[in-house]
């Protein structure tokens, strides 16, 4: 179990055990002073979010939250037969100039929520058979999960933790997650420094990604599964093949398997279509699908890389899974 395919039995989340320990608690109090001069992500913006000062992220001292259901919509491995149970997270540390979510990540449709509200999402996805509680955008509000952590588990929260996550994030930040999230799911997006700033509005950003996905391995490791096919912890990278963008794959993949692991999981994605400020006048050069032989030439690109083990968007069986993902 080199890889470690599949874990025999359902091991309680790590987090728990910080928690006996007392040491989630001594997360979450650090990481909510981290507010008071917000390093939170690369932006490194260094304004009071304790004084609900906003700024990049416009966010202040408290999370906004988009919505919150069972999707059924990710992949088979979290999704399972009862859906993942995401939290999505209003506004964003990056601008994607073609972002599908633009009038949550952007334009901050949402509510206001605070760590006792967070920690009853939490618990009431968990109680709508959920297999996980995914956490979506949440590279700039990592101390106000970490708020509310405590809270969901003395409440009775037992689930697995995904981060769902841009690559966008700090360092500092996804230490203090070190031994609490389960499963990490950064997008990688892009590699070139002017293709981010032009299409992102953060020229940092490749190297930003590098950095955290690197200490996202460090942290949980391969991917592995239970006896049903469900993700239990370690890293599932996400790539979002964009139209011309076959440069930026290339680079990305040779990253993943030479100086991540071969044996990283893959998802690459062929679902881009222009939305967000991209248009006929506007980013013209992604104004149109990813084609199909874009989509192909992307996997060919990952395996030549020498990557192994992907995502093929199959519906999860129970069991049956478990021997498709141990023949790959």
């Amino acid at each position: 179990m080199s890889l470690g395919v599949v874990a025999k039995t359902r091991c309680e989340p790590s987090y728990l055990a910080l928690y006996r320990s007392g040491e989630l608690d001594r997360r979450a109090e650090l990481a909510v002073k981290m507010l008071e001069s917000c390093t939170a992500c690369p932006r490194n913006c260094e304004i009071n979010r304790l004084k609900d000062e906003k700024m990049a992220c416009k966010t202040g001292r408290y999370a906004k939250v988009g919505s919150h259901f069972p999707h059924f919509g990710e992949e088979d491995c979290l999704r399972g037969w009862n859906g993942s149970g995401t939290i999505f997270f209003s506004m964003c540390n990056l601008r994607c100039v073609f972002c599908q979510n633009y009038d949550i990540s952007q334009e901050g449709e949402g509510r206001e929520t605070r760590p006792e509200r967070l920690a009853e999402m939490m618990l009431e996805l968990q109680e709508e058979g959920c297999h996980n509680i995914n956490f979506v955008t949440p590279e700039h509000v990592v101390p106000q999960v970490l708020e509310a952590l405590p809270l969901a588990v003395r409440m009775g929260l037992r689930l697995p933790l995904v981060y769902n996550t841009s690559a966008y994030d700090a360092l500092e930040s996804l230490r203090h997650m070190d031994g609490i999230i389960d499963v990490y799911m950064p997008d990688f997006k892009f590699w070139d420094p002017e293709v981010s700033k032009r299409l992102m509005k953060a020229k940092d950003y490749p190297e930003a990604a590098r950095a955290a996905i690197k200490e996202m391995y460090r942290q949980v490791g391969h991917l592995t599964f239970d006896e049903s096919g469900l993700a239990r912890r370690g890293l599932l990278v996400r790539h979002l093949v964009m139209p011309g963008g076959l440069a930026e794959t290339r680079e990305i993949m040779h990253f993943l398997a030479q100086e991540v692991s071969p044996h990283t999981y893959v998802n690459i994605m062929a679902q881009y279509y222009p939305a967000g400020k991209v248009g006929p006048e506007k980013y013209s050069e992604i104004n149109r699908r990813t084609s199909g032989e874009e989509y192909q030439k992307a996997v060919q690109i990952a395996c030549e890389a020498g990557l192994t083990r992907f995502d093929e968007r199959r519906r999860l069986r129970p069991r049956l899974h478990v021997q498709q993902l141990l023949s790959n």
